[in-house]
């Protein structure tokens, strides 16, 4: 019996074909999602429409559309390339979407997948009063740039610090930041949280610091390991970063200024290990109790 080689590129033509092809075989290869999508139809329908080079949020005007030989190729390649690399999809394409803003992205970063992005395209309207009147902001843990940049847009008036403990992260946040001509008003430091900030203090501070557990880490699946390990450990119980923030923030708040941290899982440790502080959790449409905000009033009871 002669065995027949199955080529994708020469056996399927539209694009709803390569919909179909591209979701039975990230459902075979049980790939993990959680970065930008949640699942093999939303991953599948991304890549497909990035490596045609179609509008990511427009699916249906294209799915009966015909294929030149060249972008079945392109899309045999990637499909296989997910599947045998298990990357997230974003370290693929080099791109990460937040709020409709995309970012460039490597492997030098975390995929951006922040609840504060969320908030910021609201402008914090439940803590922030005056957008306006934010004139100085920083963003701990920048990684590659994208809250700083949202951040900027969100407060017109502010000039904005942006940190990372990673000299790599920085050089893919200045990109980001060249790319949205933020140059003049966000500025990029190399510091271990507040270590190389002493004397600044700001109206706002943002931080989406490591969260995650030893124990969660070490159960990653390779797409969640294939990010910077640097990225994600928050020591034994996830909060060893959130503790540094809270014991030191209040020193770097204007009178009337405001933290913002993102801690993942950790609310009820953190209510535990500080009953003392009042934290107001600032739920989004895809997340809740995963977000805190103090004002610095607030933080001066630590000390």
């Amino acid at each position: 019996m002669v065995s027949v080689e199955i080529r994708p590129e020469r056996q399927f033509k539209t694009v709803r074909d390569w919909l179909r092809y591209a979701v039975s075989r990230f459902r075979a290869a049980d790939l993990s999602y959680g970065h930008g999508t949640t699942n093999a139809v939303d991953e599948a329908a991304y890549l497909i429409l990035h490596t045609l080079h179609l509008p990511i949020d427009q699916l249906e005007p294209w799915l009966d559309a015909q294929l030149l030989p060249s972008e079945r190729q392109a899309l045999a390649k990637v499909i296989e390339t997910r599947i045998s690399t298990r990357k997230p999809a974003s370290y693929l394409t080099n791109e990460a979407w937040i709020q409709g803003h995309s970012f460039y992205v490597d492997e030098r970063v975390i995929v951006p997948r922040s609840y504060i992005g969320e908030l910021l395209a609201g402008r914090l309207a439940e803590i922030v009063r005056d957008p306006d009147a934010i004139g100085h902001a920083l963003d701990l843990c920048t990684g590659s740039g994208c809250l700083a940049i949202l951040a900027a847009i969100a407060f017109p008036n502010a000039s904005i610090d942006a940190s990372d403990v990673s000299a790599s992260a920085l050089d893919v946040a200045r990109r980001n930041v060249l790319d949205y001509g933020l140059e003049q008003r966000i500025k990029l430091l190399h510091s271990d949280l507040f270590a190389a900030l002493s004397g600044r203090r700001y109206d706002l501070v943002l931080a989406n610091p490591p969260y995650v557990r030893e124990d969660a880490i070490a159960a990653f699946p390779p797409e969640h390991a294939a990010e910077p390990r640097l990225a994600h450990a928050g020591g034994v119980d996830g909060l060893e970063c959130v503790r540094r923030i809270l014991a030191v923030a209040a020193d770097h708040l204007s009178a009337a200024g405001i933290l913002v941290v993102e801690v993942g899982s950790g609310r009820a440790r953190l209510e535990r290990q500080f009953p003392r502080l009042p934290f107001l959790w600032l739920d989004t449409a895809n997340s809740e109790g995963e977000v805190l905000a103090l004002t610095a009033a607030e933080l001066a009871a630590l000390t």
